[in-house]
C-alpha cells in the first residue's frame, strides 16, 4: 500500500527541485525579467501583494521540498527492507578522488560541484555580458570604462555570494534535514557547509574589494561607505555584513577551530549579526533567495531547544581501562533510531553551553528502555566527565544519583541500507567501532527474524595497544556466539609485539570494567527523541502560512501598496523589519505549537521498566567460537589481502565496505576499493564482486 504513495512523493519531490533549479537558471535572463515584472504588476493589486509572490516563488520551493520529502521518508521507513541490487550508479557513490588535502570525493559529489561552478559561471556571464552592452553610467559618479568594468565585476560577485548563501545553512540542518533524501547525513554534510562558506567569502570579499577599489580611486570612501541610503543597497549594512563574516570564516578554521573550540563556536553565533545585516544590504527581493536556509535553520534550532528540555539523567557508566566510558540513559520505549545514529549530549556539572555528539551503541529493537554512548576521554569536556566517574564506587555515586544530561537527537539514516547487502566489511579504527557495535546488534535482530542477509560480516578492527580491545566488551557475546558463525573479527594492534599470543589470552590479561549505578529508577524524564517526520512536515506548513498571512496584513496595513505602479517608494528597511517580524511572529507561534505537543508526549505514562543487567562475557566460556577470529601484533591491515580475500570467500557477492576511524585508514580503505573495482570490471558480470564504500563519521 505504501509503494505507490512514496512513489508519488518521489516523482513530486523531482518535480519541485526541477522547478527550482529552473528558476535559479532562468532569472539572469532577460526572459524572466520582462516576466517577473509582469508578474509583479499583477500581484501589487492582489492580497499577496509583491513579496509574498517572492516568497511563493523563491522561497517556499525549497520548503516544499523538505515538507513532501519528509512525509516521503516517513512512508520510506515503513516498507520492508529488500536486497540491494547492483547497479551501474553505484561506481558514483564511490570515492573517484582520494587527497590528504581534499579528502574523498564520490562521482556524485564531483558531478554536483561541477554543476554548481558551471551555474555560478552561467550566472556570472549573463549578468556581467548584459552589464558591459548596457554600459549604464553612475549617477554619483562617472567611470572611465574598464574601471566601470571592475564596478560591475564586483557587483556581480555578490551575486555568487548570494548563490552560496542561499546552499549554506541547508548542510547543516538536524531534525529537518533535506539532505537524508539523499542519503547524507549531518556528519557528512558539514563539509558542503565549509566548502560553500570558503566559496561565499571569496565572492564577498571580491564584491567588497573591487567596491572599495573604484571608491578609493575616485576618493569617495569617505562620503560611499557611511550611506545608509533610504531605497536600494545599503552600503554601511554591507560592510558590517561582510567584516562579521570575515570573523565567522578566520575563527572557524582548522588550526583555531581544534585548538580554540570555545573561539569557534560563540564567533559562530554572529550569524544571527550576518544575516540581518545581509537582508539590510541587499535588501527583501534578494533576501527570499537565500531565505529558504534560513527559515527552515531557525525552526530546526527552536525544535531542537525544545527538544533538549526537560534533562534527562544517567543511569549507570561503564568504565574502561583504555580511558573509555560508557553511558546508559533511560529512554521512551516508543523512541526508534537506526544503527549509526548519533545523539548530542550537554552535562551541566561540566558546561551549559558545550554540545557534543557521540555515537549510539545500542539498538532501540535489542534495548527497548535504555540507550547506550560510548565516550573516549581525549578532549578537554570528555576527559572532565572520565575523572568525575572514574573509580568512583557505588557508594560514592549515591551522591550523583541526579547527574543530569540534556539530550538532542538521536539523528541517524532514514533506512537500514546495510542489510540488503549480500556481505559487509566493516573496518574500524579506534574509537570509530562505536558506530559498528549497532550495527551488529540489528543483524543479530534480523537474523532471529529468518532475514539471512548479510551472510557474511567481517570486523576488522585496530588499536594501538592490547588494552583497547576491552571496547569490543558490549559486542563479545555476539562476536564469540557459536551459533553466528557468519561474522569474524581481525584485530591489529600496531604498537605492540607479541609473538604467538591469541585473542583469548589477550582478554584474559585484559582489566575488569568497572560499573557505576547512579539510579536505580525513575527520576526524571526519558529521552524521547525526535518528533515524527509528518508532524515537522506539518509544523513547517503551518510556520510558512503564518509567515505569509502576517507578511501580507503588514503590508496592506503599513506599506499600502501602489496598484497603478510596482515600483518600490516605502523606504527599504521598512520592508526589510516587516519581513523580520512576519518571521519572528511565525517562530513564536511554531514554538507555541511544538511546545504545546512535546509537553502532551511528556505528560503521557511511560510503561516501567528495568534496566537490562549486562553481563561480562569471559573468553573461557567459549570455547570454538575463538577458532575464527584472529589478532595480530606491530602491524596494519593490508587492506589489498583483506579486499582479495574477502571477495574470494563472498564469491561475488555485493558487499558493503563501511570505514569508521582516522582519515587516514579511510583514504586507504577508499583507495582499495576504488582499485578493486576498477579491476573487476574486466571480468565477467557474472563473476565480479560489486563493492559499495561508506564512510561512517565517528564522534567523540
Amino acid at each position: 500500500m505504501t509503494k505507490i504513495p512514496s512513489f508519488l512523493l518521489k516523482l513530486l519531490l523531482v518535480l519541485i527541485f526541477a522547478g527550482w533549479v529552473s528558476l535559479w537558471l532562468l532569472k539572469p535572463t532577460q526572459l524572466w525579467t520582462k516576466t517577473w515584472k509582469i508578474a509583479e504588476a499583477k500581484a501589487s493589486t492582489s492580497f499577496l501583494t509583491q513579496t509574498g509572490l517572492n516568497f511563493a516563488v523563491y522561497t517556499f520551493p525549497v520548503i516544499a521540498i523538505a515538507i513532501v520529502g519528509f512525509m516521503y521518508l516517513e512512508l520510506k521507513q515503513k516498507e520492508p527492507t529488500s536486497r540491494k541490487g547492483r547497479s551501474s550508479l553505484s561506481v558514483l557513490s564511490n570515492p573517484l578522488v582520494v587527497s590528504r588535502y581534499i579528502g574523498m570525493l564520490s562521482g556524485f559529489e564531483i558531478l554536483a560541484v561541477s554543476l554548481f561552478v558551471i551555474f555560478l559561471a552561467w550566472t556570472f556571464y549573463s549578468r556581467i555580458s548584459s552589464d558591459f552592452k548596457k554600459m549604464i553610467p553612475i549617477k554619483s559618479f562617472t567611470l572611465p570604462v574598464w574601471q566601470y568594468r571592475i564596478f560591475r565585476v564586483a557587483t556581480r560577485c555578490g551575486l555568487l555570494a548570494e548563490a552560496c548563501l542561499a546552499l549554506l545553512l541547508l548542510p547543516i540542518l538536524r531534525g529537518m534535514s533535506i539532505f537524508r533524501l539523499i542519503g547524507i547525513q549531518f556528519e557528512a554534510s558539514v563539509r558542503y557547509h565549509i566548502w560553500l562558506g570558503t566559496a561565499m567569502i571569496l565572492f564577498a570579499t571580491l564584491h567588497g574589494g573591487g567596491t572599495f577599489l573604484i571608491w578609493g580611486m575616485k576618493h569617495r570612501i569617505g562620503d560611499e561607505m557611511w550611506k545608509w541610503q533610504k531605497v536600494g543597497r545599503i552600503y554601511l549594512a554591507g560592510e558590517i555584513s561582510l567584516v562579521t563574516g570575515l570573523v565567522i570564516w578566520i575563527t572557524s578554521l582548522p588550526q583555531i577551530r581544534r585548538k580554540r573550540f570555545e573561539i569557534f563556536y560563540y564567533t559562530h553565533h554572529l550569524y544571527i549579526v550576518f544575516i540581518l545585516f545581509f537582508l539590510l544590504h541587499a535588501g527583501d527581493r534578494h533576501f527570499y533567495m537565500v531565505f529558504p536556509g534560513i527559515f527552515l535553520f531557525c525552526l530546526d534550532k527552536i525544535l531542537r531547544i525544545i527538544q533538549s528540555r526537560p534533562e534527562t539523567y544517567i543511569l549507570s557508566a561503564r568504565i574502561f581501562p583504555s580511558k573509555a566510558i560508557e553511558l546508559t540513559l533511560p529512554k521512551d520505549p516508543r523512541l526508534k533510531y537506526t544503527p549509526t545514529s548519533v545523539i548530542y549530549v550537554k552535562i551541566p556539572n561540566i558546561s551549559n553551553f558545550q554540545w557534543h555528539p557521540f555515537s549510539i551503541t545500542s539498538s532501540s529493537k535489542v534495548d527497548k528502555d535504555t540507550i547506550s554512548i560510548l565516550i573516549k576521554a581525549e578532549g578537554r569536556w570528555t576527559r572532565t566527565l572520565y575523572n568525575m566517574l572514574h573509580s568512583k564506587t557505588d557508594a560514592e555515586a549515591d551522591g550523583m544519583r541526579f547527574f543530569h544530561v540534556a539530550t538532542e537527537g538521536p539523528y541517524g539514516p532514514s533506512s537500514m541500507d546495510f542489510l540488503r547487502y549480500d556481505s559487509l566489511l566493516l573496518v574500524a579504527g579506534g574509537i570509530g567501532v562505536t558506530p559498528f557495535f549497532s550495527i551488529l546488534q540489528e543483524i543479530a535482530s534480523a537474523r532471529s527474524n529468518k532475514n539471512v542477509l548479510p551472510v557474511k560480516v567481517q570486523l576488522v578492527y585496530t588499536i594501538k595497544d592490547s588494552q583497547s580491545i576491552c571496547l569490543l566488551d558490549p559486542v563479545l557475546p555476539q562476536v564469540f556466539d557459536e551459533e553466528q558463525s557468519y561474522l569474524q573479527l581481525k584485530v591489529f594492534v600496531t604498537r605492540e609485539h607479541q609473538a604467538n599470543k591469541s585473542l583469548r589470552e589477550v582478554l584474559d590479561e585484559v582489566s575488569k570494567i568497572q560499573t557505576i549505578h547512579l539510579a536505580n529508577k525513575r527520576s526524571g524524564y526519558a529521552v524521547y527523541g525526535l518528533e515524527n517526520l509528518r508532524w515537522m512536515a506539518v509544523l513547517l506548513l503551518l510556520a510558512s502560512i503564518i509567515f505569509l498571512a502576517f507578511l501580507s496584513i503588514f503590508n496592506h496595513i503599513i506599506i499600502r501598496p501602489n496598484k497603478k505602479s510596482s515600483e518600490q517608494k516605502t523606504a527599504s528597511s521598512i520592508v526589510d523589519v516587516l519581513l523580520i517580524c512576519s518571521f519572528a511572529l511565525a517562530l513564536i507561534s511554531s514554538t507555541l505549537v511544538a511546545t504545546l505537543w512535546r509537553w502532551k508526549r511528556l505528560s503521557e505514562e511511560i510503561p516501567p521498566f528495568s534496566e537490562t543487567e549486562r553481563k561480562p562475557m569471559k573468553p573461557t566460556e567459549a570455547n570454538k567460537g575463538f577458532d575464527q577470529h584472529e589478532i595480530h601484533f606491530g602491524a596494519r591491515p593490508n587492506f589489498k589481502d583483506i579486499f582479495s580475500q574477502f571477495a574470494n570467500e563472498s564469491k561475488g557477492s555485493n558487499i558493503g565496505v563501511f570505514v569508521c576511524g582516522p582519515e587516514t585508514m579511510k583514504e586507504s580503505a577508499a583507495t582499495t576499493c576504488h582499485q578493486y573495482s576498477q579491476t573487476f570490471q574486466s571480468r565477467g558480470q557474472e563473476q565480479k564482486p560489486s563493492f559499495s564504500f561508506h564512510p561512517l563519521n565517528f564522534t567523540l
